[in-house]
């Protein structure tokens, strides 16, 4: 059945894709931006996201399209910068990101407050509802995005139905399969007229989108930590510009430090890999078979690692969950998987692998870095070889479906040295534009599933340390089979 709808889905991104350039791009080809056209022909979940809020009807499709691509051209999407943007408009603060909701997605707050409606700056603030949404887009492409419309201490001069219906078309037209939910905040009765409109312009199936709260119920959707005080909320951030606000990541406690009972070298035996996702379950069966196989008494050296590293790679299948980026391929690709507190929090692993001929150095950053212990989080990786990145709930803090991690990684010239001091002062100079990033989530597994990767404590009569021990055995081998070659 999966792979009936896989070839069904394929069939549409293909005919979609010919037909676009058929009958809207052969005749004028100045119509569109094209590097939009081209990205059509590349980017598979971006077809997909059309045809999902078209029901997967190409001819529909075809003409949201044509409309978003037009759009695109017009506003210069692809080359907006916050230098587009005029700085009073950033300064002042009412639209940034920041935090996530209960679902793990980003909040595009709108603090209504501080818009006027003025026909004289309406395209300056269309333009940085796209920067966002762009820049929003590039790197986390394809996760939802709740919108929070905080409409306290606004009055009859903030209401502007002109800018709330291009926010409208933004998720409907532009960016379709973006949108998680509207959060609308605290609305003041003067404007229920207004949001009757609203409801008609995003049609039946998105109204159930639209959560009107007040301080009570905003907390069904957004955790405290991410609300701001006049919300009930506990969040101290203020916002401020420059620097631009972003995912506020920070380097993790114990940067490049030992994590307990980890220094020693562990051991990667050949285990068969079906080439699922490091979540998937194991029967007890398979559990007592990889005691057997796992001799922890004799480490392994890491030449003899990189050896059976080698080896191995030659002969799996095609990995699933693997990032592929220009200087870095990255398992897993989006989620990073931790028991639930009920089962313990174990270790988890980040696998990169360098697919450049230079060195590559690499960053690690997260969001809570209180909670997380990383190691390494600041080295660099060899041409060819991988390195795996072993990432550690802290202290018995929880694990939050809200945590995320960047990898910022970049080349380094030969000559460079790649020692701590050398790493620090390459960080300082290399140039933006250089450094590819990339985000991951972090996924709870439920206590329920009690056969899942994550092992519970003194499970098979064993030691703590040999259990964990086990446990990151096996999601090696497993990561290991994933960042195979093609």
């Amino acid at each position: 059945m999966a792979e009936c709808q896989a070839q069904n889905k394929a069939k549409l991104i293909s005919e979609t894709r010919r037909r676009f350039e058929a009958e809207y791009v052969t005749d004028k080809p100045d119509k569109y931006d094209p590097r939009d056209v081209k990205r059509l022909q590349q980017d598979d979940n971006w077809v997909e996201s059309y045809l999902f809020w078209r029901h997967d009807v190409v001819d529909e499709t075809l003409k949201m399209l044509d409309e978003s691509f037009q759009w695109r051209k017009e506003m210069a999407v692809n080359d907006l910068t916050e230098y587009s943007i005029p700085r009073w408009l950033l300064e002042i603060g009412g639209i940034y990101l920041h935090g996530y909701d209960k679902e793990g997605n980003k909040l595009l707050w709108i603090r209504v407050k501080y818009h006027i409606k003025d026909h004289k700056t309406i395209l300056d603030k269309k333009k940085l509802i796209a920067f966002w949404l762009e820049r929003y887009a590039k790197r986390e492409n394809g996760k939802p995005i709740t919108v929070m419309f905080d409409l306290s201490e606004t009055g009859i001069n903030s209401i502007d139905m002109d800018f709330v219906r291009f926010i409208i078309n933004c998720f409907k037209i532009y960016y379709p399969k973006y949108l998680s939910k509207i959060v609308i905040f605290d609305m003041p009765w003067i404007m229920n007229a207004a949001f009757r409109i609203v409801k008609s312009w995003l049609g039946p199936e998105a109204v159930s989108l639209l959560k009107f709260t007040s301080k009570n119920e905003v907390q069904d959707y957004v955790s405290v930590e991410f609300l701001p005080p006049h919300m009930g909320g506990t969040d101290p951030f203020k916002y401020s510009y420059p620097p631009l606000v972003d995912d506020d990541f920070q380097t993790p406690l114990c940067e490049n430090g030992p994590i307990a009972s980890e220094d020693e070298a562990s051991s990667k035996e050949d285990i068969e890999s079906d080439g699922k996702d490091t979540l998937e379950t194991i029967s007890n069966e398979e559990q007592t078979s990889l005691l057997k196989k796992i001799n922890v008494s004799e480490p392994t050296s890491k030449a003899e690692e990189n050896e059976k590293v080698d080896s191995k790679t030659k002969a799996v299948k095609k990995p699933l969950s693997v990032f592929k980026g220009p200087l870095l391929h990255i398992s897993p690709a989006e989620e990073l998987y931790f028991g639930s507190a009920e089962s313990g929090e174990k270790k988890t692993l980040i696998v990169l692998t360098n697919v450049t001929k230079n060195v590559v150095a690499f960053k690690v950053r997260t969001t809570a870095p209180e909670k997380y212990r990383v190691k390494p989080s600041n080295s660099s990786c060899d041409p060819g070889a991988s390195v795996d990145i072993i990432v550690s709930p802290h202290g018995g803090l929880t694990v939050s479906a809200q945590d995320r991690f960047l990898i910022m990684a970049a080349e380094m010239e030969q000559s460079s040295g790649s020692g701590p001091a050398e790493l620090t002062q390459f960080w300082k100079e290399v140039p933006r534009n250089k450094v590819m990033e990339h985000r991951l989530r972090c996924h709870i597994v439920e206590s329920s599933k009690p056969n899942t990767l994550t092992l519970k404590d003194g499970a098979f009569n064993v030691s703590d340390k040999t259990s964990e021990d086990m446990c990151l055995q096996f999601a090696n081998s497993r990561r290991e089979s994933d960042c195979s070659p093609p």
